[in-house]
């Protein structure tokens, strides 16, 4: 039997990335989110939501871009860090000593010490009662040479990107390799 939790937003897991934008000054600005997800493989989109209220919101609307910096586990305190304070009266780059990098193909900065970027522009929004929603088609992706494997390859293992459990607000690592997707099923 299963018990009944009722219409919450508990799933596991929850990707951290943090969303990289440029405020109306040009200043470069970070966020960490839990909502989003891959939502088109042609073209290649992401989506992820955001309140109204978040200082993000606003730069994403006015620059039509924004980026997604994968956090590995050695800086999820940084990445928790970014989702409590606002851009709006602080300096995430500055507080934590991070780097942000600004992308070649969008208009939006990246944290340079992140081993993983996704560059967006911004193809829709839509409003979803206290969420926003923004889907980016992804211009590239960026991994640092030392997350590769032998055959040129990003692995998840060497990555190791942080997930997030958003009704118990915790971060998770990412466990094991346990088999090929579209093979493994055929045992069956």
């Amino acid at each position: 039997m299963k018990k009944s939790f009722g219409a919450r937003t508990l799933i596991f897991p929850s990707p951290v990335w943090c969303v990289g934008s440029y405020d109306a000054k040009g200043e470069p600005n970070v966020m960490t989110i839990a909502w989003g997800g891959i939502c088109c493989s042609k073209p290649p989109c992401v989506t992820i939501s955001l309140r109204k209220a978040t200082y993000t919101y606003g730069n994403i609307m006015g620059r039509q871009a924004y980026t997604l910096s994968v956090p590995s586990e050695d800086y999820v305190r940084e990445a928790d860090y970014f989702g409590m304070a606002t851009g709006r009266k602080v300096n995430k780059f500055e507080k934590t000593g991070l780097t942000p990098v600004k992308s070649e193909l969008v208009d939006a900065p990246y944290v340079a010490e992140f081993p993983m970027v996704l560059e967006c522009k911004l193809i829709h929004h839509y409003e979803i009662g206290l969420h926003t929603q923004f889907v980016g088609e992804i211009c590239d992706v960026k991994i640092d040479d030392n997350m590769l494997n032998d055959d040129g390859d990003p692995e998840m293992e060497i990555i190791r990107p942080v997930v997030y459990s958003p009704e118990f607000r915790r971060y998770h690592g990412v466990g094991e390799f346990i088999g090929k997707a579209f093979d493994i099923g055929k045992e069956t």
